[in-house]
């Protein structure tokens, strides 16, 4: 037997992700609740610590575990840094706790002959001496075993509950013969902007609303500030990279491109007219250079921003690899390249690379040298388009790389697929995730979508990233409730977690859709899109308040502290958010009908939450600005979609 036996059962470890094949995540100075039944033979009484550290290092953090029942045991701790951490559960039969229960239950019984007891106390308080060595607590455990010597039982059982010499003997306890739970559990703690931001997408060629001409880098900053006005904090651009000619696509995806039409960005490379080769190292020289770039990344660091890229493995038939790696593409059975599809859809003017290539090994190491470039020079967050359809393991390994090299940055999985794509490529590393919530409308969908999402095991891995639009999606609930869906859907997104983000247009509650499609007539994807950012209707004021909000009440910040409420009506959503030590408690209630009133008696009362039961509170609309007197668990709202499609209401006690 090459290892010392079990002692101690430890069992169903909690959290965790198929045993410790994943690591789990949090928010840098977020709590992690650890829970595990613990159990031995005998009667032993036991002790159990939560153990934690940085991966890698040497020393253990601790801090004790408290049973709950039925064997159940639970501990707090809370990893303050961003960055990779692991965590397990240490548990032993504790001899000198066992010592005071038996001693505890032979007093009760009446026994008052313990002298041999009482001396056995005495020697387990003076071993614990001994492992104190030369630190200031060996001296008081020596007094306490001596004064324990001399004590009579009735002395004995007084002294044996003293709670400083408990404290002592739990730091100083007899490990011995403990049991450590193997492997540890991992963990990803993750910086405050992958945790909590507000996403404002916009392509920087329409930066100034020009219909028929482009806008550059040096351009944008109009559009950034106003970006800022409202409250978003990271910037996010598609694809800057030079456009290819070949089969270049036209205005609404017209297979004829119109001289002066700008192509589509996802359709990337062109060596013909790029200043640094032409590919995914390069800019689009009509947006600028690439020093252009870099001053615009400075610009928003200077405004406390962030700039997120668009990630897309598209290569246009003018791309550099094209010629320089044939072989990293799909052929045809005559040689050809073939372009993507995605049935009915054609994309005439991008050829997919081919992961699994008998040059695979070189594309990959390309791919990852593409990233690590852009991080060089500034980047630190990356939306990564149509990552399910690119191997699992090429994304565990690139963002493995990438984060080795630049801790801290961020990757946006947007992939709309099968649940459990999703789930698989949150695990293997991407920091957040687009989900289903643009299709997420009734009362229903919503509160079920909402439950799954910020509880476990989801909450432990999945950080979602609600986007009510994007520029491939305008929602049949956007093009059909005009502005008061618009705001329904920015409450919702904004408000249900702590990391969402709008296509712009979106303030101005642009709804012109492809008849019959969930896609913008007009798409910006194939044109320049004149917008004047001021146009009356706009929803700029009510986004600017609600990432207020956000900012200022800290239960918007976390993710798994969602509850949701009963209301009695079926076009009402009721959930609330709390901070753990209950001094921030918000209650949103929003309408999912955009056209007209609803009321009903909603259910909520914070007494549910640790409060005080008086039968009356106070609450405020932070939307509004009103206080509110409440009385009792069940009180009467009115909405009205045009004038108040949601109450954001803060317990004031």
């Amino acid at each position: 037997m090459n290892q010392s036996p079990e002692t101690v059962c430890i069992r169903h470890l909690t959290p965790g992700l198929d045993g410790s094949r994943y690591a789990l995540k949090r928010a840098a100075g977020g709590d992690v609740r650890v829970e595990a039944d613990l159990f031995k033979d005998g009667h032993d009484e036991l002790s159990a610590v939560v153990k934690w550290r940085r991966a890698g290092e040497a020393a253990w953090h601790e801090t004790g575990m408290t049973p709950l029942e039925n064997d159940r045991w639970t501990g707090t701790f809370c990893a303050l840094e961003a960055g990779e951490w692991e965590f397990t559960v240490e548990a032993w039969g504790d001899l000198f706790f066992s010592w005071r229960a038996e001693f505890g239950k032979k007093f009760g019984a009446g026994l008052r002959d313990l002298n041999s007891e009482i001396l056995e106390g005495a020697r387990l308080i003076e071993a614990a001496a001994d492992r104190a060595g030369l630190s200031a607590d060996a001296p008081l455990l020596r007094t306490y075993a001596k004064t324990l010597a001399k004590a009579d039982a009735e002395e004995a059982s007084v002294l044996g509950v003293d709670s400083v010499l408990a404290a002592l003997l739990r730091i100083h306890a007899d490990r011995s013969l403990s049991t450590v739970h193997e492997p540890p559990r991992r963990l990803v703690v993750d910086r405050e902007r992958a945790t909590f931001a507000a996403w404002y997408e916009f392509f920087p060629r329409s930066a100034e609303g020009h219909p028929d001409r482009g806008s550059t880098f040096r351009d944008c900053l109009g559009r950034i500030d106003d970006a800022k006005a409202m409250g978003f904090d990271v910037i996010y651009f598609p694809p800057i990279h030079p456009i290819g000619e070949a089969n270049r696509k036209g205005r609404n995806n017209s297979l004829r491109c119109e001289p002066g039409e700008p192509g589509v960005p996802y359709a990337i490379g062109n060596f013909r007219h790029g200043v640094n080769g032409g590919g995914h190292m390069d800019v689009a020289p009509e947006l600028g250079t690439l020093e252009d770039f870099d001053w615009l990344v400075e610009e928003l660091r200077a405004r406390g921003m962030e700039i997120a890229l668009d990630f897309a493995i598209n290569c246009s038939p003018d791309h550099p690899y094209v010629k320089s790696h044939p072989e990293w593409f799909f052929k045809r059975p005559d040689g050809s390249i073939k372009y993507a599809e995605n049935p009915p859809k054609k994309y005439e003017d991008v050829y997919p690379l081919n992961f699994h290539n008998g040059n695979w090994r070189a594309l990959w190491e390309e791919l990852r040298d593409v990233l690590l470039f852009w991080c060089a020079r500034g980047v630190g967050i990356f939306r990564v388009d149509n990552p399910h359809t690119k191997p699992v393991s090429f994304w565990k390994w690139v963002i493995a790389e990438v984060q080795d090299k630049f801790p801290g940055t961020v990757f946006l999985s947007e992939a709309f697929t099968k649940p459990k794509m999703m789930q698989e490529l949150a695990q293997v590393g991407f920091t957040q995730s687009y989900t289903y919530f643009t299709w997420r409308n009734s009362k229903l969908e919503l509160e079920s979508y909402l439950a799954e999402l910020t509880t476990p095991p989801m909450s432990d891995f999945f950080r979602a990233n609600f986007f009510p639009n994007t520029p491939d999606i305008l929602p049949y609930f956007l093009q059909e409730g005009g502005r008061p869906a618009f705001e329904i859907r920015a409450i919702l997104a904004a408000l249900a977690v702590p990391v969402y983000g709008v296509y712009s247009g979106f303030e101005l509650c642009e709804n012109t859709p492809v008849p019959g499609k969930e896609e913008y007539s007009d798409s910006e994807k194939y044109q320049f899109k004149g917008r004047d950012w001021n146009a009356p209707g706009n929803i700029k004021e009510t986004i600017a308040k609600l990432n207020r909000i956000r900012r200022d009440n800290r239960a918007f910040r976390e993710y798994a502290n969602l509850r949701i409420h009963r209301v009695e009506n079926d076009a009402v959503v009721a959930f609330s958010k709390h901070t753990a030590g209950l001094d921030n408690l918000v209650l949103v209630i929003v309408s999912v009908d955009p056209r007209n009133p609803q009321s009903g008696f909603v259910h909520f009362h914070p007494s549910g939450f640790g409060w005080p039961s008086q039968e009356s509170f106070r609450v405020e609309d932070l939307l509004t600005g009103e206080v509110f007197e409440w009385s009792g668990a069940r009180n009467f709202i009115a909405l009205d979609p045009h004038r108040r499609p949601a109450h954001v209401l803060r317990v004031l006690g």
